[in-house]
């Protein structure tokens, strides 16, 4: 097969193909040449062509089948949190927060209009910056840190990941992990290296694993982990930053995406000593998602990067959404109405992970607005069943960065009345059930 790929380098053979994709002629389904065969056409070490088929898997571009060989893969559905569109089945897994409990900011806006700003000024709002200097400062142990603010938390990470890293370059990923995660680095190029995460975070083990294959960044959750709502506990950050020690130049990222409406402590795994680090907040899980603020706070190099990659676009965040932001933050109702949304969604939580204990799934409620629930078989096989029960839920595998059948299912209960919330358990235990009953009869 004349497939017309060239190029002597990995990411040459990798543009090469996604050129040839881009014009149609390769397609959805068509094989690639074995590694081989391409190594030996183009004169270049095999290493070099799995280097870039590499490069395009984790592009979601191509496919790996094992001994089935590499094709074009078709363009596939990306998940995403929120609503499922067109279902007529109850969702319970949108992974939105309870709308009645975000505030309302009709009272701020009028005070949050003024003076039009206009270009050259500076990129943060004296307000914001002040309240949030203050914020970040309690939990970061390196004295010396800039802030920036950005549309959002995946809007830092991304931008982070970017001025650090380059095509193919390794990340540490929580295993399961955040899935604007998962896109990012598949969007991005990068290599995804899962590091698995357990009751009390990322691993340790996972992390010395990670670094020993040269990731250059590690992306960790310290607390309400999505999905799982595993936090970090003071002995794991503790281990953790050990590790770190001797990996100054690390970039670490800590998405502290839940942060006000934690009810757990904020862990670092960033020591004193480490020299790229940023800590990420973002306002959406209280102020709402379409409030997309979040505010970074990295070293002084890290800065520098992260306001170039903003510089080409869009430079600056609207300081009418940042003076809001503060109006509503500084607020003490506001900040009174959040400790009882956090409160709310840790009793829902918890109140559903008992009723599931008790109808015979054992389950042990985390930090976020979700609840990651071990079923006894494949999530997938359960979640069907729980949708012949009126139920849409989200599965495990989404999250997953191995390549295995999830054996969780991710739910989102804190907004359902007390009558729903029972009848979910009871389904979910059913469907569980049905699922082992089948699993036994196949043996």
């Amino acid at each position: 097969m004349d497939t017309r790929i060239d190029g002597t380098t990995a990411t040459e053979i990798a543009d090469s193909v996604r050129d040839l994709r881009e014009r149609g002629e390769l397609r959805a389904g068509q094989p690639l040449p074995s590694v081989r065969a391409l190594a030996q056409q183009l004169g270049v070490n095999r290493n070099t062509v799995v280097s870039a088929y590499r490069q395009l898997t984790h592009a979601g571009l191509v496919e790996t089948l094992g001994r089935g060989g590499t094709r074009i893969a078709a363009p596939a559905a990306i998940a995403q949190e929120g609503f499922a569109a067109g279902s007529v089945l109850r969702d319970v897994g949108t992974g939105n927060p309870d709308a009645s409990l975000i505030p309302d900011p009709t009272p701020a806006l009028e005070a949050v209009v003024g003076r039009p700003v206009l270009y050259g000024e500076p990129v943060i709002d004296a307000g914001l910056e002040g309240w949030a200097r203050r914020w970040m400062a309690a939990d970061l142990a390196p004295d010396d840190f800039r802030l920036t603010v950005t549309s959002g938390a995946v809007d830092a990470v991304e931008r982070l990941l970017a001025q650090a890293l380059t095509r193919d370059d390794a990340v540490a990923l929580e295993d399961p992990c955040w899935l604007a995660g998962i896109q990012t680095a598949r969007l991005g190029g990068y290599r995804a290296v899962p590091v698995p995460v357990d009751d009390e975070g990322m691993t340790v083990a996972g992390l010395e694993a990670a670094l020993a294959e040269g990731v250059r960044a590690v992306v960790c959750t310290p607390r309400a982990q999505n999905p799982t709502g595993a936090s970090l506990t003071a002995e794991r950050a503790a281990a953790l930053r050990e590790v770190l020690a001797a990996h100054p130049y690390v970039l670490v990222i800590e998405d502290d995406h839940f942060s006000l409406l934690s009810a757990r402590p904020f862990h670092s795994i960033v020591g004193p000593q480490h020299r790229r680090f940023a800590l990420v907040r973002s306002v959406s899980k209280f102020l709402g998602p379409d409030m997309c603020l979040a505010v970074t706070a990295s070293d002084p190099d890290t800065a520098a990067r992260l306001a170039l990659r903003l510089s080409p676009g869009t430079t600056w965040v609207s300081h009418l959404l940042q003076r809001l932001a503060h109006a509503l933050l500084a607020d003490d109702d506001v900040r009174a109405g959040i400790t009882r949304a956090a409160t709310r969604y840790a009793q829902r939580n918890a109140d559903f992970a008992a009723q599931l204990t008790a109808e015979g799934l054992p389950v042990t409620a985390g930090d976020g607005l979700n609840l990651w629930v071990p079923v006894p078989g494949p999530a997938r096989a359960v979640a069907e069943q729980l949708m012949r029960r009126g139920w849409l839920a989200r599965t495990g595998d989404e999250f997953l960065l191995a390549d295995a059948p999830s054996h969780h299912l991710r739910l989102t209960v804190h907004d359902l009345t007390e009558s729903d919330a029972r009848l979910l358990a009871t389904d979910v235990a059913a469907a569980a059930a049905s699922v082992q009953r089948d699993a036994a009869g196949m043996r």
